[in-house]
């Protein structure tokens, strides 16, 4: 039976998409996860509602509990994972609003635990990581974004940084130069995680800057991707809904 997870970047933890929803508390070996489960149905789809960064937005990318996160999914039986994020663009022709369905990442982090395999006593575990994002999952949104009339872009790479500060002039030019398409600081290493759990999961970037690397444009700041994203959060729910319906 199919049970999705999604997990709520910024602006997109409403519960509000649910028909009915319960929330639930729980803990895991490694703490409790950024907040409770807001469990209901879309289309009597069981979905579960997970909130990167808190109900109240007070986690930093660095201080998000990804392995809570991703265990207390798991552990409720989650078949498939579909991620929301707010990204910068490394690219001239992905703009704001824009989708991006990625297929590839770059960790550019530091400060984070990556992996539930800390120790290799029992033997050791390497996962494989060439194609992290689920082709199924990408496929299903691509095309559903294009019915909707979705400016999406099916692939592309996004680099996560560790945050919280937004890059240099000299890092962003020095991502583009790396094929990055978008930048955020989020994706790693929660799409690790979920690999190494075994959940097919996805991710949808929406792009609301440009980063710094564009010259004619004012460096990123954070009221403009909450705006951008505000504008546009109806369009990835309307989205989300219609995606849930159709995984199997």
């Amino acid at each position: 039976m199919v049970k999705v997870g999604i997990i709520g970047g910024s602006g997109l933890d409403d519960p509000k998409i649910f028909q009915e929803a319960d929330e639930v508390s729980i803990d895991t070996p490694y703490g409790k996860p950024s907040s409770n489960l807001t469990i209901g149905q879309i289309g009597g789809v069981e979905v579960i509602l997970l909130a990167r960064h808190g109900k109240n937005h007070q986690y930093s990318p660095t201080d998000v509990n990804y392995r809570a996160n991703i265990h207390a999914l798991k552990e409720q039986g989650v078949t498939h994972i579909i991620a929301t994020t707010a990204c910068g663009s490394l690219k001239e022709e992905i703009n704001r609003g824009h989708f991006v369905i990625v297929d590839q990442f770059i960790d550019f982090t530091r400060h984070r635990d990556i992996t539930f395999f800390d120790s290799f006593e029992d033997g050791a575990k390497h996962t494989p990581m060439s194609d992290p994002f689920d082709a199924g999952l990408r496929e299903v949104l691509y095309e559903t974004s294009k019915e909707l009339g979705l400016i999406s872009h099916n692939g592309g790479t996004v680099i996560t940084i560790e945050g919280p500060r937004f890059s240099t002039k000299a890092e962003s030019k020095m991502f583009r130069m790396w094929g990055a398409d978008v930048i955020n600081m989020s994706v790693a290493p929660e799409v690790i995680l979920a690999n190494e759990a075994g959940i097919p999961y996805a991710a949808i970037a929406m792009s609301t800057d440009y980063d710094c690397w564009k010259e004619d444009e004012q460096p990123v700041s954070w009221e403009e991707i909450m705006e951008v994203f505000d504008r546009n959060s109806d369009k990835v729910k309307q989205l989300l809904a219609n995606v849930i319906l159709k995984i199997k």
